[in-house]
């Protein structure tokens, strides 16, 4: 018969490996919904005419929005569902990561209102029949800038910081094959870099350049999720 400590060990591992096929999960659910939430967006954050597609594509921003908020809700489980594994490493980084995950998921949220609110004014200017475009434009620049600088700070500065803290303790504890956090450290300086380079204006948010920073991070998420789905954490 087993003993009392032998259960214990084998319900212990059931719920790494459980973490661990959730993370990854969540990790392809945060990266398919961002990439798709960005496409959709497009009348209204890409047209020139954006008055005028926001309201004519309606569903598909709304649709957008609903996949940003997939990204939310995948980017706050990530932290939490790791949280019980890194506190035992780093309690204080630990903690750190939850903070500053929810950091990022706030001003993705923000940004999700933001382009709520530009459609809104764009059905509005629709509905209008003959507005006065510039008080309607000048309302729809301040609406793109707060996407703009939130899309800036969320999905690439907080993303950095919040990557770098646990590559660290996935890399020093050998929770994973070091090339995995070796990559997802990398790829938080280059993604942090990119932020820095766009808050200066030196490039443009949605550029080659800024493709190219954010490959390592992406490509590591990816290597990582899939990992952590097929093998797990190793914490023996």
């Amino acid at each position: 018969m087993e003993t009392l400590r032998e259960r214990e060990i084998k319900n212990m591992d059931f719920s790494t490996k459980t973490a661990s096929r959730l993370t990854g999960v969540l990790f392809i659910m945060a990266a398919i919904a961002a990439i798709v939430g960005v496409i959709l967006y497009k009348p209204l954050l890409n047209d020139s005419e954006y008055l005028i597609q926001g309201a004519a594509h309606a569903n598909q921003v709304v649709l957008g929005a609903i996949m940003e908020l997939i990204l939310v809700v995948s980017a706050v489980g990530t932290a939490t569902v790791m949280f019980p594994l890194l506190k035992k490493y780093h309690r204080t980084i630990a903690i750190w990561h939850v903070c500053f995950r929810f950091m990022e998921a706030v001003v993705i949220t923000i940004g999700i209102i933001s382009v709520l609110s530009l459609l809104t004014l764009s059905q509005n200017y629709a509905a209008a029949g003959a507005p006065d475009i510039a008080s309607y434009q000048v309302s729809g620049i301040l609406l793109k800038a707060t996407h703009d600088w939130t899309f800036m700070l969320g999905p690439n500065f907080f993303l950095g910081i919040n990557t770098m803290m646990y590559s660290y303790i996935f890399f020093k504890f050998k929770l994973v094959p070091r090339f995995i956090p070796v990559l997802g450290m990398t790829g938080s300086v280059l993604i942090l870099l990119a932020a820095l380079l766009e808050m200066f204006g030196v490039i443009d948010q949605v550029s080659m350049w800024g493709g190219i920073l954010a490959l390592p991070i992406f490509a590591n998420e990816m290597i990582l999720a899939v990992w952590l789905i097929a093998r797990g954490f190793n914490c023996e």
